[in-house]
């Protein structure tokens, strides 16, 4: 989309979107390293996108 990152940050927010990832083009194009914001944690910093995938992988199944 075209909006600025602000505007989809906030949108995210009021559609209540559990996590968001922010990518920069470098992180495209290395295709590694996210930067994610929790709804209800705020920033948790830059990660790696599998740690990403594994911890809400794990989040899943411990609420299972």
């Amino acid at each position: 989309r075209d909006e600025k990152i602000g505007y989809k940050i906030r949108e995210a927010q009021l559609q209540k979107v559990p996590y968001m990832l922010v990518l920069g083009e470098t992180e495209v194009q290395d295709g590694t390293v996210v930067t994610v914001r929790k709804r209800d944690g705020g920033d948790q910093g830059t990660v790696k996108l599998d740690d990403f995938i594994a911890d809400v992988q794990k989040e899943i199944n411990d609420r299972v």
